[in-house]
This record gives C-alpha cells, sequence and structure tokens, in this order.
C-alpha cells in the first residue's frame, strides 16, 4: 500500500496534477476509516439489529453525502427520498424473494452496494439536471410565457438529459465479464465460492443497481420538476 501510494504521488508530480499531499492524507484517512469500520463489523454482522444500524448509517452518510455535492441545501429530505425510493424495493426484492438471505453478514453488503450506487445516480442526476437549468432560464421563462405549469416547463428542460445519470450503470451491466470484474464477482471468488457463485452474485448486484437508479433517477426527476429538490439559488430563479 505504501508503494502504492508512492507511485501516486510520483505521477501527481511527473503529471503536475496537484494531487500528492491530497493522496497521502487520502490514504492514511482509509486506513483509518476501514480499520474502525472492521471493528464495528466485529459485532455487528453478528447480530441483526446491528447490522440494520449499521446499514441506516450508511444511508445517512449517502444522503448527505450527495446531498452535499449535488449542494440542494435545506432540500436534503427531498434527496433522502429519492435515493431511498431505490434502495428499498431493490432490497426487498432481494430478500423477498429469497436470493440471499436475511442476516447481518448479508445486509450489509448488499445494502452497502446498493446504498453507495444510488448516492452515485442521484449525485450524476444532479450535478447535470442543476447545470442544465441555471443555463437554460431562458427557455424556462419562455414555457412559462406560454401558460405552461412550472413543472412542465422544469421538464422541458431537463427531460433530454435525465437519462444521462443511469448510462454508466447502463454500460457496466452491458460489458460486465468483458471489460472489467466487478467488486462481487472478485469478493466472493477471493471468499472460495466457485466462479458460478460469483457470477450469480454479481449479476444479481448489477441488476439491482440499474433498477434502484432508474428508480431514484426517476424520482429525483420528479421532485426537480415539482420544484422540491432544488438548489436555494433554482429555488429563487424557478418561480411561477
Amino acid at each position: 500500500m505504501v508503494a502504492l501510494v508512492g507511485l501516486a504521488v510520483i505521477a501527481s508530480r511527473l503529471g503536475r496534477l496537484g494531487i500528492s499531499k491530497s493522496s497521502v492524507i487520502s490514504a492514511v484517512r482509509a486506513t483509518v476509516q476501514l480499520a474502525a469500520v472492521s471493528l464495528v463489523l466485529r459485532y455487528a454482522l453478528q447480530h441483526l439489529w446491528a447490522g440494520a444500524a449499521f446499514t441506516l448509517l450508511m444511508f445517512v452518510v449517502g444522503v448527505i453525502t450527495t446531498a452535499r455535492r449535488t449542494g440542494v441545501g435545506r432540500a436534503w429530505p427531498w434527496t433522502a427520498v429519492a435515493v431511498a425510493s431505490g434502495v428499498l424495493p431493490v432490497l426487498a426484492i432481494i430478500f423477498v424473494s429469497g436470493s440471499a438471505p436475511f442476516n447481518a453478514a448479508t445486509l450489509i453488503p448488499m445494502a452497502g452496494i446498493i446504498i453507495g450506487n444510488m448516492m452515485n445516480g442521484h449525485t450524476l442526476a444532479g450535478r447535470r439536471l442543476f447545470p442544465e437549468l441555471r443555463e437554460n432560464t431562458g427557455t424556462f421563462e419562455a414555457a412559462l410565457s406560454l401558460g405552461l405549469p412550472r413543472s412542465e416547463a422544469i421538464r422541458m428542460v431537463t427531460e433530454h438529459c435525465v437519462a444521462e445519470a443511469v448510462i454508466p450503470s447502463v454500460d457496466s451491466t452491458r460489458t460486465v465479464g468483458l471489460v472489467t470484474l466487478p467488486g462481487a464477482f472478485v469478493g466472493v471468488l477471493l471468499g472460495g465460492g466457485s466462479a458460478l457463485q460469483a457470477g450469480a452474485a454479481q449479476l444479481l448486484v448489477l441488476i439491482g443497481i440499474l433498477a434502484g437508479q432508474a428508480v431514484t433517477v426517476v424520482v429525483a426527476h420528479r421532485l426537480v420538476c415539482a420544484a422540491l429538490l432544488l438548489p436555494p439559488d433554482l429555488k429563487r430563479t424557478l418561480h411561477e
């Protein structure tokens, strides 16, 4: 790990990326965080209630992170609604169908993967939709002048680009096994599982991510169109 951090620092200095210091700090922080999480998980993985509590913590951190990344400010509860709308149905289908046993050892890693990707999907949606609205205020106002309600005026500006938030998941699902061997696949192999078991686990995760992100992005877009999930500056600008 020291050698890998050193490689990142050397590459940064040669390429003048300016991330030498942040690379070292990030590596040290990651080590401390994972050490602490590992100690907590030793207990949480053995008790369902502790696993559920840790899952809730991951959800809260994910919501806070994507809310900050998208700059929604006090609209963060709607961010939580959008993220939860993708997480809950996916986990419900996985565990109710019996595809995975409902215990702490399964809940924590499965929920962590799904929550993390819903967070990413929401962040991609916000960072694409909000700049689009800022750059096309004139289109929004023109739609209002034609008598369209605010929700439809916002939709006119954003509808053509909302799907871009799920394109990475679509591409990952389409090229799995050909371009990359994702984490769940490698994890099962390293844990002693067969290649068939690893493939089944990865397929479940990938399709779960794709389905969940589709729901999260659709719900986030609906909330944006309803002017509920907007940064403070757009709240003031996009008025009826």
